[in-house]
């Protein structure tokens, strides 16, 4: 018995979603489609932010990366998703499943950070107007933002380190469509349950510190906004952090369905319609939601469109 890094078998296989052919090319289809909109949602949110130097504030700043990273997150996972939903060889090697574990760990834990730091912004923005542009200053975003991706690059390589010192000596099958943490472990003829401790250990601080920073932002907000006297007013105040709450409720509330429960509590198919929805759905409906819910964002692609289409009158 070896690691499996040291066995016969040089690769996984993922299973994917389904095994019927029509079914298969049915979902490749909509998954390609979604990924389409994902690429062009998020690359159209990052390009009309970056043109417009009204949108050139701190929340837009975090917005941008939030296209970022849920533009790489999906690009992880629906590529190769799309690729197994194709053939019939749907091989991994160790190295690649274990790459594709590793950088989604770390866009997803870099995404829950971000949310916070986008909450603090909105707490910052509302509840202390005359010192926000003092607070959030471009040293401190660039802090916010570094701090999460240091973090989840921290997370994810002792997350991996920990599961590559796992025995897989029985099957190398995996039923899911992408390498997630619960389903390598079901694999593992080691004992995981240290593994376990540390994966729930560190998703656990992740989703509580996060979730603390955002609930006492929003309940902060939540006071400041019933203090104030107009109705047009409470309702200007709270628009702009309805998009918020939409995203945070849909990432997290998946996340931690998925995550935070013992490898004996993996159901397939649960599991694999959350999988579906956090990796696939969620990276497009994010730009989606900021854009439609966002007059600031509307009113910029507004006055794109009209920059290019007056530019190409005068030609």
């Amino acid at each position: 018995m070896g690691t499996w890094n040291a066995t016969d078998v040089a690769d996984f296989i993922l299973m994917g979603l389904v095994d019927s052919e029509e079914t298969q090319l049915v979902l490749f289809l909509l998954f390609l489609l979604i990924y389409l909109v994902t690429v062009l949602g998020n690359a159209g949110m990052i390009l009309i932010i970056s043109l417009d130097h009204q949108l050139q504030t701190p929340m837009y700043f975090f917005l941008t990366h939030l296209s970022l990273l849920d533009l790489s997150y999906s690009s992880v996972i629906t590529p190769r998703t799309l690729q197994n939903l194709l053939t019939s060889r749907k091989h991994i090697s160790f190295l690649g499943c274990f790459a594709q574990l590793y950088f989604f760990i770390v866009f997803a834990t870099a995404e829950c950070y971000l949310l916070s730091s986008m909450a603090y912004d909105r707490y910052v923005a509302i509840c202390r107007p005359l010192h926000y542009p003092v607070i959030m200053s471009t040293r401190l975003c660039l802090a916010l933002l570094t701090s999460s991706y240091v973090t989840g690059f921290v997370e994810s390589t002792i997350v991996v380190v920990c599961m590559n010192r796992l025995y897989f000596c029985n099957s190398h099958v995996i039923h899911h469509f992408f390498c997630d943490i619960s389903p390598i472990l079901a694999l593992s003829c080691s004992d995981t349950y240290e593994v376990e401790f540390i994966v729930f250990i560190c998703a656990g601080c992740n989703l509580i510190l996060s979730l603390i920073t955002i609930s006492g932002s929003y309940v902060s907000i939540i006071s400041t906004i019933l203090k104030i006297n107009s109705t047009a007013g409470k309702k200007k105040a709270f628009s702009t952090c309805v998009s918020h709450v939409l995203g945070v409720t849909i990432f997290y509330s998946t996340s931690i369905f998925t995550y935070l429960k013992p490898k004996e509590s993996y159901s397939l198919g649960k599991d694999q319609v959350a999988s579906v929805f956090y990796t696939i759905v969620i990276p497009m409906l994010n730009p989606l939601i900021y854009s439609l819910r966002n007059k600031e964002v509307k009113n910029a692609i507004v006055t794109i469109i009209q920059k290019r289409t007056g530019s190409r009158l005068l030609q």
